[in-house]
């Protein structure tokens, strides 16, 4: 393949992408995205500074596309200033089938989230500007899922924004990566766990606290 520019770092990510998304964390490394690329291993540490500053750039590109696109579910399916259940109910399923749908446009990328997780393959060592983007794409995630909380019970407690996040972040990975042949759609799957979920009110802070002293 041609010898990519040093500064054409999306093409390097790009790469670093695909060896990540079917692999395991060891088979990035500064030797193996040098010899996928044709970059010397020199450049890239130029570029990146070390290892886990090209992760977390990598981890930064994907968080950053599916945050996007699941900002762009919500906001199609809620409208803020007259939120009804019912368009409530719909964004927090648009959220919930974000990874099916960037899997369709960024099949790797995809991959990449659903095979990794955050604080498995970033560490600590990050400069201080890509450690805030980090924090912040972080933070973005929990004020969505706090506006949907908001929205369907009019709450942002801890039992409401777990039921959210359930649906929007565990759900997604376990019906949409499945274990074996499947011929249901998975989003189909995702949408009617969703609603499923949403069909009652999570307990409020008092009842958890009755429940929890009940004998």
């Amino acid at each position: 393949m041609p010898r990519p520019r040093v500064h054409d770092l999306d093409a390097i990510l790009d790469a670093a992408e695909g060896l990540l998304a079917d692999g395991p964390s060891s088979a990035l490394s500064i030797r193996s995205l040098a010899e996928a690329t044709g970059a010397s291993s020199g450049s890239l540490y130029h570029a990146f500074g070390s290892r886990n500053e090209l992760l977390g750039r990598l981890w930064a590109r994907a968080a950053g596309d599916y945050l996007g696109e699941l900002r762009r579910g919500v906001d199609g399916a809620l409208d803020d200033a007259r939120p009804d259940h019912a368009a409530a109910v719909a964004a927090t399923v648009a959220a919930a089938t974000t990874l099916a749908r960037l899997r369709e446009a960024r099949p790797t990328r995809a991959r990449l989230l659903v095979r990794h997780r955050r604080d498995e393959l970033v560490g600590d060592a990050l400069s201080p500007a890509l450690a805030e983007e980090l924090l912040g794409l972080q933070r973005g995630l929990d004020d969505e899922l706090r506006r949907l909380a908001g929205a369907l019970w009019q709450r942002a407690d801890r039992a409401a924004l777990e039921v959210v996040a359930a649906c929007v972040v565990d759900l997604p990975v376990a019906l949409l990566v499945p274990r074996r042949p499947r011929v249901v759609d998975g989003a189909a799957l995702v949408g009617a766990a969703v609603r499923g979920l949403l069909a009652s009110p999570p307990p409020t802070p008092a009842e958890g606290g009755r429940r929890a002293g009940a004998t």
